[in-house]
């Protein structure tokens, strides 16, 4: 049974959804809400996740009420993570997308794509900073910021240490 519910007043858009659908999209929103990611993420992955068939771009506008180029920029996004992949089969002229639902692929996929990009970037940033202390005239606050840079780059250096051992944790 497909209820269609009004969903959030200020988006003023209508989508076809069940109970259940609604319930898994909003689990899956919460979590991408909780790394980071945009909210249409999260509805395009738990629609998927709990859709029985692959569904086309079309399908998950209608069904989320997403504009197109959300969806199409949720999808793209979600296939970069690893979470989403075209699937086999007949669509005709349309591309059909199906979840990944191998829990180690989807952390390493976002570990590959968002967290460790801003470790080595923040690294780079940090190191610079520690550099730029030397020119600070007070000599006791300049030693203060030096040691919260240097445990900032220390963070940052267990962060990728950790990362691969999160990875082997989730292998099946």
């Amino acid at each position: 049974m497909v209820v269609k519910l009004k969903l959030e007043q200020e988006e003023g858009v209508t989508g076809e959804l069940s109970a259940l659908e609604r319930q898994v999209v909003d689990v899956f929103v919460d979590g991408v809400k909780v790394i980071g990611l945009p909210k249409s993420l999260g509805e395009i992955y738990g629609l998927l996740f709990l859709s029985p068939e692959p569904l086309a771009l079309d399908d998950v506008v209608k069904k989320l009420g997403l504009s197109k180029g959300s969806a199409s920029q949720g999808l793209r996004m979600l296939r970069e993570l690893g979470a989403v992949k075209e699937a086999e089969g007949n669509g005709g002229r349309r591309t059909l997308y199906t979840p990944d639902v191998d829990l180690k692929r989807l952390v390493g996929g976002f570990i590959r794509e968002q967290v460790r990009p801003h470790l080595e970037s923040g690294k780079g940033k940090v190191s610079g900073l520690i550099k730029a202390t030397a020119s600070e005239e007070d000599r006791e606050l300049r030693k203060f910021y030096r040691a919260r840079l240097q445990k900032l780059d220390a963070w940052m250096g267990r962060g990728r240490i950790v990362l691969p051992l999160i990875q082997r944790m989730l292998g099946e």
